[in-house]
């Protein structure tokens, strides 16, 4: 028996290859599939099954290809109602897999349809959960994504999920690991840990929604509260999930579409399109295409391009070096994102000798900012989660979080400079540029963020640990 978990950082994703004497199952893989191709390949085996342990929210999965060009089955739990042919798996019911099993455990609460998959070994014992949305390392599925879908609270969902969890998952062996469908930066939890493989033991005494004692209104309470708005993206990509999506290498061709500077300023205007830059933060600065967004590969790219431009029907344009056209393309489509119209051929190069208008962003050092703050009409703006500015932040700081930045424009003033800053400078960089596209230009990047911030005499509040806010 092999298990290989295939962890994609962007997205705190883990999808995940089983294989047993040469057959092959696949669990919630993303939606370029061909890693998984190309592992059963190298391994000579034969990809039998494609498990989904519900209809994700997060990202497109890439089901409905890998079983296309596979032919293997995809199996739901117990209530799925997908638009395509799918097996419908009863509670407990079991798929052989080689000298292994795959037992389907139904665990409602975070998706109604939401199913935990109990693999047996050779000698039929426990010996691993792949518990997708159900089950996080240090926390548990938020319950508040499926309230329309299943015609049921928050509330209703959360009791739901606590008893799938104390009836399904804690009644198991404490050695049977525990393999989650993400981990820390993802957000359809709120606690996760950054670590991607655990323990049944060990979440029963370090998970607090696992608490032995923990009453079914104690563990309404405690996972309901602090969670933000989930990006508006996720009820596409449910329905995408769902209903079916173009596949990927046709998103990818259509993406590659070398564009003049001229032909991709006309297809701008002519389209609406998003322009987005997806450069390094330092390159943006220096120079960019006026009312272009900043959202650089390098960090948490797509799930700021899902929280921040939300219509995974926005057509967009892209600044992007050539290396990384094809990158950039997948990782869009990763999360529904499947519009790509073209990418400005010879990059910013070539948008220069067209001699066409060039944005720049200020953007000033730590120690800069130190010198500068107590001069004239001066505010600084933190774009971190409030969770993060309540910790620890500049001392009369506005806390405007990115994620919610549209509803903040109001607040800038002509006559006040704003020194922005996030925690590393990759958010601020993505605050600026939304700015700056909205036309207001009184804006100075913080660059290193808060972090560097605090190596300079500028005074910060006294920090709190997160977990007691």
């Amino acid at each position: 028996m092999k298990i290989e978990q295939i962890y994609t950082g962007c997205l705190a994703h883990g999808a995940y290859y089983i294989e047993s004497e040469g057959e092959v199952a696949i669990i919630d893989p993303l939606r370029e599939v061909n890693p998984y191709l190309e592992l059963a390949k190298k391994e000579g085996a034969k990809i039998k099954y494609i498990f989904e342990t519900h209809f994700h929210a997060d990202f497109v999965s890439g089901h409905l290809t890998l079983s296309k060009q596979t032919g293997a089955p995809i199996i739901y739990g117990p209530t799925a109602k997908p638009d395509f042919n799918a097996i419908i798996a009863e509670d407990n019911q079991e798929f052989e897999l080689g000298k292994v099993k795959i037992r389907v455990l139904h665990t409602p609460g975070h998706t109604m349809e939401s199913a935990t998959f109990l693999l047996l070994d050779e000698s039929g014992k426990a010996h691993a959960i792949f518990s997708g949305d159900t089950l996080f390392l240090g926390d548990v599925g938020r319950p508040d994504l499926a309230q329309k879908a299943a015609n049921m609270t928050q509330e209703e969902l959360a009791a739901t999920l606590y008893e799938s969890l104390r009836t399904k998952i804690m009644t198991l062996p404490d050695d049977v690991i525990v393999y989650p469908g993400h981990g820390a930066g993802s957000a359809c939890g709120k606690n996760m840990s950054k670590e991607t493989v655990g323990s049944i033991g060990f979440e029963k005494k370090n998970n607090y929604a696992l608490r032995e004692d923990m009453t079914e209104k104690e563990f309404v309470s405690e996972v309901l509260d602090g969670l933000t708005s989930p990006p508006a993206y996720f009820p596409m990509n449910v329905m995408m999930n769902k209903l079916g999506y173009e596949d990927i290498d046709e998103v990818i061709k259509n993406g590659k579409n070398g564009l003049s500077p001229q032909a991709f300023e006309e297809a701008a205007n002519a389209t609406e399109a998003v322009m987005l830059d997806v450069r390094q933060q330092e390159e943006f600065a220096k120079g960019h295409v006026p009312n272009s967004i900043f959202i650089g590969l390098n960090g948490d790219f797509a799930p700021w391009v899902g929280a921040l431009i939300a219509d995974v029907k926005q057509p967009i344009l892209l600044i992007v070096e050539e290396e990384f056209i094809e990158e950039t393309i997948t990782r869009l489509s990763r999360v529904g994102f499947d519009h790509v119209i073209g990418y400005l051929e010879g990059g910013m190069d070539a948008w220069k000798k067209a001699n066409k208008e060039i944005g720049k962003v200020t953007s000033i050092s730590a120690s800069e900012f130190a010198q500068q703050i107590g001069q004239g009409n001066n505010r600084v703006v933190d774009v971190r989660k409030s969770s993060e500015f309540l910790s620890e932040h500049v001392e009369g700081a506005k806390n405007f979080p990115l994620s919610e930045l549209n509803s903040y424009l109001n607040e800038f003033a002509d006559d006040q400079n704003n020194f922005v800053h996030c925690a590393g400078g990759y958010r601020s960089m993505i605050a600026v540029s939304i700015l700056k596209s909205r036309g207001i230009h009184n804006i100075i990047d913080v660059q290193g963020g808060f972090g560097a911030i605090k190596g300079t005499t500028v005074p910060v509040t006294d920090y709190v640990c997160p977990t007691t806010l």
